[in-house]
């Protein structure tokens, strides 16, 4: 037998919109109930902004994973990378099934531009061992993400079983399709868009995708659809666009 599995990523922007203009982190919760996704990849999400707190009356008391996840996904991981006077933000992951492990691991390049990799094993039902997600958002500097990525490789070959089902997912700021070779060698890793034409979907800028920056790779899952969620109203919420994949694997179960 199969589970059906639907993933969606998205760098959030800390909540605002493009440039910062609005706070949209009301909205964005809205579109991820819509999106109803089972695990949710999310980047730039806002753990602590005291400023923030004190400027906007509807500012969430809660860090904001916490509240985008409250009352649909019950269980969550957060990771900070970047660290301020005043607050701090990173990576999440949200999921409807069970966390069993999580670790963010420093994967920093350039002391202005901290990084990181946010690790959770997923017990899924009826599945003989967990699914590992990793939730990644990559420098913008072209030698950082080589080393970030031989890092991220390194992680999963110390830790994750060869024949374990794995999900890598997030903003890799990877324009010129660097990753695709190694993940797919070192790691036999599938990106979920890539089918016959072996690139990536396009994800920035949300209004009108011109480059390649969000990615969703897979292991041992079968891709049944893909996404992208681009324009109006996403644009206005974000500067990246939703990738959603609907995907498939097999059980144990009978």
């Amino acid at each position: 037998m199969t589970l059906a599995l639907s993933v969606a990523t998205w760098n959030i922007h800390k909540g605002f919109s493009q440039f910062n203009r609005r706070m949209m982190v009301h909205e964005l919760r809205d579109r991820l109930r819509e999106l109803s996704a089972d695990i949710v990849f999310l980047q730039e999400v806002q753990g602590l902004h005291l400023r923030h707190a004190e400027r906007h009356v509807d500012w969430p008391s809660q860090p904001q994973h916490e509240f985008l996840a409250e009352d649909v996904w019950e269980n969550h991981s957060y990771g900070s990378n970047m660290v301020y006077d005043h607050g701090h933000h990173g990576n999440a992951i949200l999921s409807r099934f069970p966390i069993l492990t999580e670790h963010n691991q420093d994967v920093t390049h350039l002391r202005f531009d901290r990084r990181g990799l946010l690790h959770c094993a997923v017990e899924l039902p009826h599945l003989a061992q967990p699914l590992h997600c990793v939730c990644v958002h990559l420098s913008l500097f072209a030698r950082s993400r080589r080393l970030q990525l031989d890092a991220l490789a390194s992680h999963i070959e110390d830790l994750v079983p060869a024949d374990a089902p794995l999900l890598i997912a997030g903003d890799f700021n990877d324009w010129r399709n660097k990753a695709d070779d190694l993940l797919a060698d070192r790691l036999g890793l599938v990106e979920v868009f890539a089918g016959a034409r072996r690139r990536p979907s396009r994800s920035y800028p949300a209004a009108l995708p011109m480059f390649r920056l969000d990615r969703i790779y897979q292991r041992g899952l079968q891709v049944v659809d893909t996404q992208v969620h681009a324009g109006r109203p996403w644009s206005t919420i974000s500067d990246h666009a939703v990738l959603t994949a609907e995907l498939k694997i097999k059980t144990t179960a009978p």
